[in-house]
């Protein structure tokens, strides 16, 4: 019999598999970084252009579709009135996650990473967890449309066995790394954009019996804005960890410009798209059964493009292939942000956690096909609270205490706790600010006093009250706790 191996060896052991494993791969082209910061001397890729490529990609895909439809699906708003609040809801969102994408050249930090120099390296786990646990959301909904998508086309594919296929593509591409992400997202965005054209030539004369004018109440047209701003709004916990190898000395305007496109122009489209076909599907019969009362995006996309024949299930097949185009990064993001709660996390190779996502996501997946639309808009608006709440901190941080000075930044103290802010002011800054969210929510199991009267404004809350209470006590901590980052 083999011996058996006491806990020091079996750490050991595995230890010395996972290095042969990771010099394997490294080898294959598999990015094997983990989350420290990449050195400056590192960060030298000119192609700046990649970043818009990247979240034009993530953007422009069908999913973005189901955000636009929950105007008239859920709210009861006419396109008109949708359509507006999209414009203006997404061209101010954008900007949040568009500004952190500059963390990532500039300091070779991902996002929860760069996070610890303002909630440290303890208090940062918060945050972390709260975007591993976002991270599953968005993949759980993405599956799911593509498992609906193929379902549609394969007479013997089950939406279950969509789903596998969906989370199995991301997979590979997660797995892979950086380098061949941005090489995906490049290219991803192609079959999406000739599936919507078609769309739009082939059903387009239906849009027009979409209700033109709904009176909207003063609620449901905010209610509607918090969903589509919390949808936006959390790529920030994420748009740094796609430019790290990036130009360091790349302008800041550079780099926030072509993210910031990447993430408005896709968006828009996709989510003006999504509410024309939504508001429409009622007056033209095939497509309401199709759609489901909204729980089937697939059945709707079938339906519309039903009249082109076989090209149209090709196109179909095609798009919901697309879909490992959002779903890709946010796997990729699960694992950074799952090994920057921990020491111990961090230890496990960022692939690993590629594979954990795919299989926490699929029986998921499989469980919550039903209920599409009601569960969404609640669990997008509980990521958007939190995500406003800490971008509210760390761009404070960033903006008052640092000055936009990318040398007050002590890059090389990442994982230093003495030498980080100890996080107490983040810490009560994020739950003092959740708190005051709450009379300011509108969910379907909960609705704030206040929000009874207007609406869901609990993201703006949230965000606005983060700055404040941080730009209090951030202050009181250097004072009390001194010589450590600030």
């Amino acid at each position: 019999m083999t011996p058996s191996l006491e806990k020091g060896d079996s750490e050991t052991a595995h230890s010395n598999f996972f290095q042969r494993l990771t010099l394997l791969l490294r080898r294959w082209g598999v990015e094997t970084h983990g989350i420290a910061p990449i050195p400056r001397e590192e960060r030298l890729d000119p192609r700046i252009y990649q970043l818009f490529l990247l979240w034009f990609s993530s953007n422009l895909n069908v999913t973005n579709l189901v955000i636009g439809a929950g105007g008239p699906v859920v709210f009861k708003l006419s396109f008109l009135n949708t359509a507006i609040n999209l414009l203006v809801t997404d061209a101010l969102s954008c900007i949040i996650p568009a500004y952190f994408a500059i963390f990532g050249p500039k300091l070779g930090t991902r996002a929860m990473v760069q996070a610890r120099f303002s909630w440290g390296v303890y208090g940062a786990a918060i945050p972390s967890i709260l975007n591993v646990l976002s991270m599953m959301i968005f993949i759980f909904f993405n599956v799911i449309i593509g498992g609906q998508m193929l379902a549609q086309v394969f007479n013997h594919l089950t939406p279950a066995a969509g789903i596998i296929v969906i989370a199995l593509v991301s997979l590979v591409v997660s797995f892979c790394g950086y380098r061949i992400l941005h090489w995906f997202e490049a290219v991803a965005w192609i079959p999406t954009l000739i599936g919507i054209c078609v769309m739009l030539g082939v059903g387009g004369h239906h849009l027009a019996s979409a209700p033109s004018y709904l009176v909207p109440s003063a609620a449901s047209v905010l209610s509607f804005a918090a969903t589509v701003a919390a949808a936006d709004v959390s790529w920030c916990t994420m748009t740094p960890d796609y430019g790290v190898y990036h130009d360091a000395k790349a302008s800041s305007l550079r780099i926030f410009t072509y993210t910031y496109l990447g993430l408005f122009l896709p968006s828009l489209i996709l989510h003006v798209v999504g509410a024309a076909f939504a508001a429409a599907a009622p007056s033209v019969p095939s497509w309401n059964i199709g759609y489901d009362q909204g729980n089937n995006l697939g059945g709707l996309v079938s339906a519309v493009l039903e009249p082109t024949g076989r090209f149209g299930q090709f196109l179909v097949v095609l798009m919901a292939l697309s879909i490992p185009g959002p779903t890709a990064p946010l796997m990729y993001s699960f694992g950074i942000s799952l090994m920057n709660v921990s020491s111990v996390f961090a230890k496990v190779p960022r692939y690993v956690y590629a594979i954990i996502a795919t299989g926490i996501c699929i029986p998921l997946a499989l469980v919550g096909q039903t209920r599409f639309y009601t569960v969404l808009v609640t669990l997008f608006d509980l990521v958007g609270y939190w995500s406003a709440s800490f971008s509210a901190i760390v761009l404070t941080e960033h903006f008052v205490f640092r000055r936009c000075d990318w040398a007050r930044y002590r890059v090389e103290d990442w994982n230093q706790h003495g030498k980080l802010p100890p996080g107490l002011a983040a810490l009560l800054a994020f739950f003092g600010s959740s708190a005051l969210v709450v009379p300011f929510m509108a969910q379907t199991w909960y609705v704030g006093p206040v929000a009874k009267a207007t609406g869901d404004i609990g993201l703006v809350v949230g965000f606005l009250t983060g700055c404040i209470l941080y730009g209090l006590l951030r202050p009181l901590e250097i004072r009390l706790l001194p010589g450590r980052d600030s």
